[in-house]
């Protein structure tokens, strides 16, 4: 079975029931809204724009979009590359993708026009589909695309180059085209980055994604009464995965297009919601918001939100044990995983162990877990090594880098570049990564590039970027930076140069001092980060002593 055969079922199972919510609130913009009608609803709290989509019209628009794209000379084996915000239609055109026999290739919706034009090149794109927020900066880099072939528009006021999604889906037939498809065939190409730079592209099989759909339903329970409510980026494996246990059960998802404490909470009244996928800041915004008084919880009905879980960062214990005094009837759950291993279930730690909260849990459902020294020998518990998985999730490869894949995977075994250490029960704890990529609320952020970009400024004689610990995003990214030997700067002028970041990338941190680096010339960054870690700590503990003095 392949994941489209999940859809096909839902259709002939449920084709009346709702699979797909959109909100949208009503302060977002609405010239980004479709031509399609939306629904104005008043809650009694707010407005929002709401739009439905049943099991049976999802299948049949991916059915749609399948035979646009062959009749666009798209083939079994080819590349479409998406770039859009969550919206109702992401999830088909993603089937479409699949059901005609092409391999989909989700974007990151924050990645610069460099950054669009190296991915497409690397994935062998050869159709974009894309939406109105990415208009500027396709249209920047549109002449060097020279591998895209054809552009599909989603939305309105269609660029005279591409096709209009909307105006073309409509003419063709509701059937599922006559493509044959195995659980070993390609089916989606990811992308996740080193400390080098640009993104690799993960390519995963058929079966990869359907291991991920198996997984996440074992390990969450969903049923057919559950409602998900779905926040996070659809391109990123996260969201998606998560999604999939809705896939498998034929519940219905809301797509939330806001991440407000408000807009979170009044989504999961509303809409009844069952299970709500957080990342940490979203969630530290959430209780912060109930006890500034800014969200009143005694007007919402949130008794049907049974489990709240998780990912894509470390979990400080202190916000779960926060959130469960605030919503005791909670279940929570965390999982780890990566792109290369088909997003989060590699490792979970299951609703059951609530006492182990600070811990990523165990092997997953299907998987197996290692901690190996540098010889691949595995560690005693209590002992520090790297973090190794295997499963059926796991990639097929760094789609046109063998190098790469082989140092990633030995004998099945997914090198993940994680530190971690084992207890007594199994249960395993990452400690740090050999990377040096800063996860800052979700999102990979990458030292290298923003070193890179700051070093022409030339007032910088050497810099550094490490994550510092922060309470809300779990890091930040802060900049040492050794100034020329005569030279003035200040804190307001790095932050000004590095305007030229894009805003997540931008250092949140500005330190003035020397950058230290071993006799080999490598910046010592364990060094730094335990100083200044050290330095956020004392700084936190004196604020909340004089707070409560």
């Amino acid at each position: 079975m392949i994941l489209t055969d999940l859809l096909e079922r839902n259709a002939e199972r449920y084709g009346d029931d709702t699979a797909l919510i959109e909100l949208n609130p009503i302060h977002d913009d609405a010239k980004n809204l479709s031509w399609q009608e939306y629904e104005l609803v008043e809650t009694g709290h707010a407005s929002h724009y709401r739009r439905e989509l049943t099991w049976w019209a999802f299948d049949e628009r991916a059915n749609r979009f399948a035979r646009l794209l062959a009749d666009k000379g798209v083939r079994p084996g080819d590349k479409v590359a998406v770039w859009l915000m969550n919206c109702i239609d992401w999830l088909p055109i993603y089937f479409g993708i699949l059901k005609s026999g092409a391999v989909a290739v989700p974007l990151n919706f924050r990645y610069t026009s460099e950054e669009l034009a190296y991915c497409l090149d690397l994935s062998d794109a050869a159709t974009l589909v894309f939406g109105s927020e990415f208009l500027e900066r396709v249209g920047s880099v549109k002449q060097e695309l020279t591998g895209i072939g054809t552009y599909i528009f989603v939305g309105m006021d269609v660029p005279d180059y591409a096709d209009s999604f909307e105006g073309l889906i409509g003419g063709y037939a509701p059937t599922r085209p006559d493509v044959r498809i195995s659980e070993e065939d390609d089916a989606a190409i990811y992308f996740s980055s080193g400390t080098t730079g640009f993104p690799k592209a993960i390519l995963h099989t058929q079966a990869s994604l359907m291991s991920a759909a198996v997984t996440e339903q074992t390990h969450h329970g969903q049923t057919k009464d559950d409602v998900f409510l779905l926040i996070p980026p659809l391109y990123h494996t996260g969201a998606k995965m998560h999604w999939f246990g809705s896939l498998m059960s034929g519940g219905k998802a809301i797509i939330l297009k806001g991440t407000s404490p408000k807009w979170v909470l009044e989504a999961a009244s509303s809409e009844k919601a069952t299970i709500v996928w957080l990342l940490v800041p979203w969630a530290q915004d959430i209780l912060d918001a109930i006890d500034d008084g800014d969200v009143n919880l005694d007007a919402l009905d949130l008794s049907r939100w049974r489990l709240m879980h998780i990912g894509a960062q470390p979990v400080p214990p202190s916000l779960i044990k926060r959130w469960k005094q605030q919503f005791p009837h909670h279940a929570y759950d965390t999982n780890y995983g990566l792109s290369e291993s088909i997003g989060p279930g590699s490792v979970h730690l299951g609703v059951e162990n609530i006492l182990k909260v600070g811990a990523i849990g165990k092997a997953g459902h299907r998987w197996q877990t290692k901690i190996v020294d540098e010889d691949g020998r595995e560690t005693p518990w209590g002992e520090v090594g790297e973090l190794i998985v295997k499963g059926p999730g796991v990639m097929k490869e760094y789609y046109k880098d063998p190098e790469a894949t082989a140092t990633a995977l030995k004998d099945g075994w997914l090198y993940t570049g994680d530190m971690a250490r084992e207890d007594e029960e199994g249960f395993i704890y990452l400690v740090d990564r050999k990377k040096d990529v800063i996860i800052s609320g979700g999102e990979n952020i990458y030292p290298v590039q923003i070193e890179d970009f700051m070093r022409k400024n030339e007032t910088i004689k050497d810099i550094a970027v490490i994550g510092v610990a922060d309470r809300r995003l779990g890091e930040i990214a802060a900049a040492i930076i050794e100034l020329k030997e005569g030279v003035r700067a200040t804190e307001e002028d790095m932050e000004a140069f590095a305007q030229g970041l894009p805003r997540y990338k931008r250092p949140r941190r500005i330190i003035f001092d020397k950058v230290p680096r071993n006799p080999t010339g490598k910046i010592e960054k364990p060094k730094l980060r335990r100083q200044y870690n050290a330095e956020a700590i004392v700084a936190k503990e004196t604020e909340i002593g004089e707070g409560d003095a």
